[in-house]
């Protein structure tokens, strides 16, 4: 395992409005945390595997549109929440529980703690490197909760 046991991964596109909010938030633990090991990415799929072999746990910080929820709400989900996705064929398309179960299948030494933060988004298409203002306003307690509930 890592020296640090524990990886913030913010996922995101800093430059697409609300997209960018799991990295914005990754940036804020840093801050507060200077101690914790923070990556920054806006790949996904099996090219994450990167940076999630030999951590004991992960925690993954993203955007997410659901149409259902209210722009800045904040959803924790585990790693077994997600679909893998059985029949993937090509790299590129393949969702995180599938990157996992590749990696494992491959005996990589995979986190075994997974949590995900995922963040409602209202605009993850416009171009721009601040949140809307919903969501902005909700980045502060949403770190202050994944401090607590991640004991950072």
């Amino acid at each position: 395992m890592r020296e640090t046991g524990t990886l913030i991964l913010g996922i995101g596109n800093p430059i697409l409005s609300d997209d960018g909010v799991g990295i914005q938030i990754a940036r804020k633990l840093q801050e507060a945390r200077p101690n914790i090991e923070i990556e920054e990415t806006n790949e996904a799929a099996i090219v994450l595997l990167d940076y999630l072999i030999g951590y004991e746990k992960l925690v993954i910080v993203d955007s997410i549109q659901t149409g259902q929820g209210q722009p800045g709400e904040l959803y924790k989900l585990k790693l077994e929440d997600l679909k893998s996705a059985a029949d993937a064929t090509s790299s590129h398309g393949i969702d995180i529980a599938t990157a996992f179960s590749v990696g494992r299948s491959l005996g990589c030494e995979m986190p075994r703690t997974v949590n995900i933060y995922a963040v409602e988004v209202r605009d993850n298409e416009t171009f721009s490197e601040r949140c809307t203002a919903e969501v902005e306003k909700e980045i502060p307690s949403i770190v202050a909760r994944i401090i607590t509930e991640e004991m950072l």
